[in-house]
């Protein structure tokens, strides 16, 4: 397996709090990997240093894609998702009073060719390309299951849309690793089984995917292998059923309630 991101003795601290402890793993191409966790572990601040929110302190972070390899630590978020990666939050992030296909409209400039000055006169080429943009996100909507649902204002969908929502201006950026936080956090049983069908269809588009999940019935359903993190220290790493039948791992969520729900 080609590893499309490579994770090396990353170090993360805040203050007198080491968030990260020398986390080491890679993330093969074509993945479905789950990175779990109790509450404070370290998982959101290892998403944040990939997608360059965080700098890390020590470490590397590197990130294959077209050919070549590079490092990424301390770029910034807006060169992160140019090189490829995109990422949703635990706490939707949504533009929640445009319309659902401006949101998406929104993720998919970052591969726009207009200048500012096309776009003020609004000149032919700069007019085909909004054209095309908008026939995209509604793609994108489609592929995510909100077809024909454009028009509506963001805020006003139901949670579990908002969440798909998020998830389709992610793709709208053309990743090739797509990193998910707590894609199921507030979603019901049935919206959750669409979740799982929705990542497999994304990495059936040769899409890598990295998620944070709390819900060890979508990490049993879609992920090949998980990452075990504690602390801000790597714990354990396997397949879902290993992991979840790991001592260790049971050993770290004893009387958190996580042992079964990752």
């Amino acid at each position: 397996m080609t590893p499309i991101l490579e994770i090396k003795e990353l170090y993360k601290s805040f203050g007198g709090l080491l968030a990260l402890n020398d986390i080491s793993f890679n993330i093969n191409r074509g993945e479905i990997i789950g990175l779990v966790g109790p509450n404070g572990a370290g998982k959101t601040t290892l998403f944040n240093c990939v997608a360059g929110i965080e700098r890390p302190t020590e470490g590397q972070i590197l990130f294959a894609n077209r050919g070549r390899t590079i490092s990424i630590s301390g770029k910034k978020p807006e060169a992160v998702t140019a090189l490829g990666i995109a990422r949703t939050f635990q706490n939707i992030r949504l533009f929640d009073n445009l319309t659902v296909v401006d949101n998406v409209k929104i993720g998919r400039h970052c591969r726009t060719r207009s200048l500012f000055f096309g776009a003020v006169i609004r000149n032919k080429f700069q007019r085909a390309e909004e054209k095309a943009i908008t026939e995209s996100a509604n793609q994108f909507l489609e592929f995510a299951g909100l077809k024909g649902r454009g028009e509506e204002i963001a805020s006003s969908m139901p949670y579990g849309d908002q969440r798909r929502l998020e998830i389709a201006r992610a793709l709208a950026t053309e990743p090739c690793l797509l990193m998910l936080d707590e894609p199921a956090a507030g979603m019901n049983p049935q919206e959750s089984r669409d979740l799982m069908g929705l990542i497999h269809r994304i990495r059936d588009k040769g899409i890598t995917v990295l998620l944070i999940e709390h819900d060890m019935k979508v990490v049993m359903g879609v992920c090949e292998r998980v990452v075990v993190i504690n602390h801000g220290e790597w714990l354990a790493e396997g397949k879902p059923q290993d992991v979840q039948n790991n001592p260790k791992v049971i050993e770290a969520y004893l009387g958190t309630g996580a042992a079964g729900a990752a």
